[in-house]
């Protein structure tokens, strides 16, 4: 045999060791696949159609004014309390003056209608004393011996008893429409010092508007507010994103869903930190519907012609606080999720409510200092509590 038949039957062997050598390797490959899958594969739901999601808190003016300050912006941190805008006082500073002179009036005017209804209380005491003496002197002339006095006289006595009983229902009357006002409480509890005192609260409410501050901790986002600026009512200024309070919203296919349980363990990988970073959290709770059910055009499946498309459900993952203090996320963010769904223990629909409560500082709270102040307004008038 010649050298060139012995080298073609030599690359021939290598050849088919070669393959049989990937061969081997394939099926050493399928079968750790295959028994992956059948020991821990199908007990995991994957996709990476998820991403971050969290609460926006938005600022909004509360009242109509004109900014004068700003102590944040985009990107910075703050804690919840801090001052963040402030706005011109001045015309709400007047409306606090003029509610507390109104309280003032309101508590001197309800004085003098208790003074009112004591001098009316007198005038009856006297027109009650003059109608006795009225009877008892046209009794007397009565009883006279015939001769003793005139017609004329008895009918006068008559018209002084009638003109005394008058007197008495005028006064009568004057004291009930003046204590009508008053009945049953004090200067300090009458319904038009109430009255004026609610004013004064909403008075001081609306100064306290004037300082904005952080309803939550997190991170100033989408300022669009500036100094100088007239806001009205309600409009929109900043936002506050808690970045310690943020989920994940993971879109599994409506075939992903039959084994899916609330608390199954979650494991989040992320594009900004890649494979090297992995948040652990669960399952918190599974969307009540597809995504196109709550869409703003919801799809009309029932014209025309029909092409079937898996459907999505959100799903809702719960992060560590710890792993995201670690390693924070920012709303938005694209991830990664695989739950583990072999423990199928757990329900499928949450069946209590959320035991968490998020809660947000608005403002100073001026019920202490309105509280002195009317006090201090209702003693400097003669109607203390």
């Amino acid at each position: 045999m010649s050298d060139i038949s012995q080298d073609r039957a030599l690359k021939a062997m290598r050849r088919r060791k070669g393959f049989f050598l990937f061969a081997i390797v394939s099926v050493v490959l399928a079968l750790l696949y295959g028994g992956w899958w059948l020991l821990s594969g199908r007990f995991h739901e994957t996709t990476d159609d998820a991403y971050v999601a969290g609460n926006i808190v938005g600022v909004t003016s509360r009242e109509a004014a004109t900014v004068t300050a700003l102590y944040a912006d985009n990107t910075q941190a703050v804690k919840q309390g801090q001052l963040l805008i402030e706005m011109d006082p001045s015309v709400a500073e007047v409306n606090m003056r003029a509610a507390e002179a109104n309280l003032a009036r309101a508590a001197r005017a309800v004085r003098g209608t208790f003074a009112s209804a004591d001098s009316y209380s007198a005038q009856l005491a006297q027109a009650q004393v003059a109608l006795a003496q009225a009877q008892s002197d046209y009794k007397r002339r009565q009883s006279a011996l015939a001769g003793a006095i005139s017609g004329e006289e008895l009918g006068h006595a008559r018209d002084a008893v009638a003109a005394a009983e008058a007197a008495v229902n005028s006064a009568r009357g004057a004291m009930a429409q003046a204590q009508s006002g008053i009945a049953g409480v004090d200067v300090a509890h009458n319904p038009d010092v109430l009255a004026a005192e609610a004013q004064l609260r909403a008075a001081a409410i609306a100064l306290a508007h004037m300082k904005i501050v952080a309803p939550v901790d997190g991170v100033v986002a989408q300022r669009t507010v500036q100094v100088g600026q007239r806001v009205n009512a309600g409009a929109p200024l900043m936002a506050v994103v808690p970045l310690s309070n943020v989920w994940v919203d993971a879109n599994f296919k409506e075939g992903q869903l039959a084994h899916m349980r609330l608390g199954q363990p979650v494991k989040i990988t992320t594009d900004l930190y890649g494979g090297k970073v992995v948040y652990h959290g669960h399952v918190a709770g599974l969307g009540a519907g597809s995504g196109s059910a709550f869409a703003l055009l919801p799809a009309q499946n029932a014209s025309g012609n029909w092409i079937k498309i898996v459907q999505r459900v959100p799903v809702r993952i719960a992060l560590d606080p710890a792993e995201l203090k670690d390693n924070p996320l920012r709303i938005g963010l694209s991830v990664s999720a695989t739950v583990d769904i072999s423990d199928q223990s757990g329900p499928r629909v949450a069946a209590a409510p959320v035991a968490g409560v998020m809660r947000g500082n608005t403002g100073e709270d001026t019920g202490a200092k309105v509280d002195a102040l009317v006090k201090k307004i209702l003693s400097a008038n003669g109607a203390g509590h």
